[in-house]
């Protein structure tokens, strides 16, 4: 964890803070004289302890803006309606698996899924707190067998292995779809293991809506994504425990999940199971076997009453957020690569959109070497001098050039 973390010097740690409590007191309209406040507090705490505390309001606040400000998340249209669960004071490793549990269980709702944040406590100083080491609470095991062959889902054939040798029992027969238990790691860097009970992680299964031709695959999915790997920055804060969930839109798992060929690369199988020639030249048994595991997908969760999007209403929904930002006066971030869905790209509206990675923060991150080396506050919102504009681009330039020797 403290290889993932991003390397903030003293003054690029108040340079964000500073921004995100007048951020915090702009959109909030707070008043100039409690920012002025709330600023002197921040500035005392960092040069005093090197980090300071959020309020539980600035808390809320950040984690919503940083989903606001994610770059490569296409549902951010509801953003504001995320639940924040501020869980700071648990730092056990069983307390923390029963909340876990607890969010796995509130976000799926009987199948309304609601967007849930569960925020444990941030980096202090030299002092890193337990966190979620599996990149998302549920996870489906990968092995190898002896012939060579993957079951499972091959991304997370490490995973399996890791967890296995800290004592996980998988089932005697290993199958396509094992549910893998979540790992934690302490305080001390201790690897913990948690099993997720068959009632907190219900799943779906994928039938198609015009008969049992893929009933024989035996497929299914989980029902509510928790991304748990990524760590939150706010204001110069990180909180490296801070899982979260939306909710499914059907080309992740049926264009994605199921169909890619370093995941389960189940394409040819549900084509001969449609009845396909799947020797065709052009290949285009590929896109109908792709439309209609998107359509078993997508009927599979109406028919259990979960809720899913599809790639055509998600894109119109971002289109609508990116009208909302502008109007609002922020330059919303996108990633073009992550925003285009991967079926129908050009049916949809985002495909034709230009898209800027603005690296704003708050922001969710995986690595400060990657993705987290270049976040930084933008003042987009605030009337500055060009001179002052000049002056912020050339300390960045700076400060990139620093990290780029070391």
């Amino acid at each position: 964890m403290r290889r993932r973390l991003r390397r903030l010097g003293p003054l690029e740690r108040r340079e964000e803070a500073v921004a995100f409590v007048r951020r915090f007191h702009r959109e909030n309209e707070l008043g100039a004289k409690a920012c002025r406040r709330r600023e002197a507090e921040v500035r005392r705490a960092l040069r005093r302890d090197g980090w300071y505390e959020h309020t539980p309001e600035e808390l809320a606040f950040g984690a919503r803006v940083a989903w606001r400000d994610h770059a490569r998340c296409i549902g951010r249209l509801h953003w504001k309606s995320l639940e924040v669960r501020d869980l700071r004071a648990i730092e056990d490793p069983d307390e923390m698996a029963a909340f876990l549990l607890d969010h796995l269980a509130d976000a799926h709702g009987g199948g309304r899924i609601r967007s849930i944040i569960s925020i444990f406590a941030p980096v202090r100083g030299a002092e890193t707190p337990c966190y979620v080491e599996s990149e998302q609470l549920l996870r489906y095991a990968g092995y190898i067998d002896a012939e060579g062959r993957t079951i499972g889902d091959p991304l997370n054939i490490e995973l399996t292995r890791t967890i296995a040798a800290l004592g996980w029992e998988p089932p005697e027969v290993p199958g396509m779809f094992d549910m893998l238990p979540v790992l934690l790691r302490d305080r001390a860097g201790r690897r913990l293991v948690y099993e997720i009970p068959a009632t907190a992680r219900p799943e779906v299964r994928i039938s198609h809506p015009d008969g049992p031709a893929l009933d024989a695959l035996g497929l299914r999915w989980y029902a509510v994504p928790v991304v748990s790997g990524m760590i939150l920055t706010i204001g110069g804060i990180d909180y490296p425990c801070a899982p979260f969930n939306g909710y499914y839109m059907s080309t992740e798992i049926a264009s994605r999940d199921l169909a890619d060929e370093n995941r389960y690369d189940l394409l040819e199988p549900v084509a001969r199971a449609l009845g396909e020639d799947t020797g065709a030249e052009p290949p285009l048994w590929k896109d109908r076997a792709l439309l209609e595991l998107n359509r078993a997908v997508l009927h599979s969760f109406s028919r259990d009453g979960v809720t899913m999007i599809d790639h055509h209403m998600a894109s119109a929904q971002f289109m609508e957020f990116n009208q909302r930002e502008r109007a609002a006066g922020r330059p919303p971030s996108a990633q073009w690569s992550w925003i285009v869905p991967p079926q129908a790209s050009s049916a949809c509206p985002v495909f034709h959109l230009p898209m800027t990675d603005h690296r704003m923060v708050p922001n969710f991150y995986r690595s400060g070497a990657d993705d987290g080396a270049h976040l930084r506050p933008n003042h987009y919102e605030e009337h500055r001098h060009r001179y002052r504009q000049r002056l912020d681009r050339w300390k960045r330039e700076i400060r990139d050039w620093n990290r780029a020797k070391t």
